[in-house]
C-alpha cells in the first residue's frame, strides 16, 4: 500500500529543481513554462559595439544613455565585422572571451530600442554588450 500512495514522481515534476536525470520526458514539456530551469543557458543572442580605444566606447555609452538605438549606434562605432548593427548572432557557452561571456550571460534580455547592456574590456578592446534572447 505504501508503493500505491508513494506517487513521489508526481510530486517530483511539480519542484522540478532536483530533476538532474529524472523526468526527462517532463522537463522538454515544463522547460517554456519554467525558466528558471535554464539559470544561465547555453546561447546568447548579443550584440556588441567593439572599440580599440577606451574613449571612443564612452561616446558610444554616451549616444546610448541619451536614447540612441543600440544597433545606430553599434553601426557609428563598432570596429569590427558586427558593424552590421553589432548583431553577432547566437553565440554559445565557449565560444566567447571570458569577461565578454561572463558579461553577455549575466544580462537580461532587452531590445535595441531599450537596451540593457554593459561594457566591458577584453584582450580586443572595449566592448559594449546587450542581449536580445537567450536559450
Amino acid at each position: 500500500m505504501g508503493k500505491k500512495g508513494g506517487g513521489g514522481g508526481g510530486g517530483g515534476s511539480k519542484g522540478g529543481g532536483g530533476g538532474k536525470g529524472k523526468g526527462k520526458g517532463d522537463s522538454g514539456a515544463s522547460a517554456a513554462s519554467e525558466p528558471k530551469e535554464k539559470k544561465g543557458g547555453t546561447a546568447v543572442k548579443v550584440r556588441h559595439i567593439l572599440c580599440e580605444k577606451q574613449s571612443k566606447s564612452m561616446e558610444a555609452l554616451a549616444e546610448l544613455q541619451n536614447g540612441v538605438k543600440f544597433n545606430e549606434v553599434a553601426t557609428k562605432y563598432s570596429e569590427d565585422k558586427a558593424r552590421s548593427g553589432g548583431d553577432l548572432g547566437w553565440m554559445t557557452r565557449g565560444s566567447m572571451v571570458g569577461p565578454f561571456q561572463d558579461a553577455a550571460f549575466a544580462l537580461p534580455k532587452s531590445t535595441v530600442a531599450n537596451p540593457n547592456y554593459v561594457q566591458v574590456k577584453t584582450k580586443f578592446g572595449y566592448h559594449i554588450i546587450m542581449v536580445e534572447d537567450k536559450k
